[in-house]
């Protein structure tokens, strides 16, 4: 084993998700109306803009299917509020963090395995950009280039609990499946990686300090 493939949300970065992304609407909500969306209409579009996303087939990236769907409901000429959407994650969402509950855990769990020299990739559910998934990295008290990969809406074609999602994380990072070892929060979205012949550790509020310990026993490569 010479990889550790890490959830974001819940895991690596503590969060009430609920409360989270109530907050996150009405924040995204509040910023993107001025342009001419009616809250609620984009809030239902936003939605089944993530439904599509998590029924993606790989066909096209999860951006382009989020747009597709976002025009399919606006009309066509929407496309261009990407950059609206964007100047949100810039200016606005980082405020969105004491929504989360940072554990020093994950800067913890994130050294030590930097300092044995394992390969860390960070597997979040890719239904954020870019921009917005490295706010949430450093939310948890850790950096985006602590990581080898990090799952996006750009770089992925499938979402949790696809097993292709899994089986792209593995194939873009060529690593077989006896290399890794995966620790989420989530027994569905996460833990599903074990049809693939991963390795797992279910993350509970209660067994931080028992992955520390495994961590910390684990070889130097």
């Amino acid at each position: 084993m010479n990889t550790i493939i890490f959830d974001l949300d819940g895991t690596l970065l503590p969060m009430d998700q609920d409360l989270f992304l109530n907050n996150y609407f009405k924040a995204l909500a509040k910023s993107v109306s001025p342009y001419g969306y009616e809250p609620e209409v984009l809030i239902k579009s936003v939605l089944q803009g993530t439904k599509a996303m998590l029924m993606n087939n790989g066909i096209k990236s999860n951006e382009e299917i989020f747009w597709d769907t976002f025009a399919s409901i606006h009309g066509e000429e929407s496309r261009d509020s990407i950059r609206i959407f964007e100047e949100f994650y810039e200016n606005e969402f980082d405020k969105l963090k004491e929504y989360t509950s940072p554990s020093s855990y994950a800067k913890e769990y994130v050294e030590i395995l930097k300092k044995k020299n394992y390969k860390l990739i960070l597997a979040t559910n890719p239904l954020f950009p870019k921009i917005a998934t490295h706010f949430r990295i450093q939310w948890a008290g850790i950096k985006p280039e602590d990581f080898s990969y990090i799952t996006t809406y750009e770089n992925s074609s499938f979402s949790k609990p696809n097993l292709d999602y899994y089986r792209e994380v593995l194939r873009k990072n060529d690593k077989r499946p006896e290399e890794c070892f995966m620790v989420g929060n989530d027994p569905e979205e996460d833990m599903v990686i074990e049809e693939l012949g991963v390795s797992t550790f279910l993350l509970t509020k209660d067994n931080s300090n028992d992955l520390l310990k495994i961590i910390e026993d684990l070889p130097k490569i």
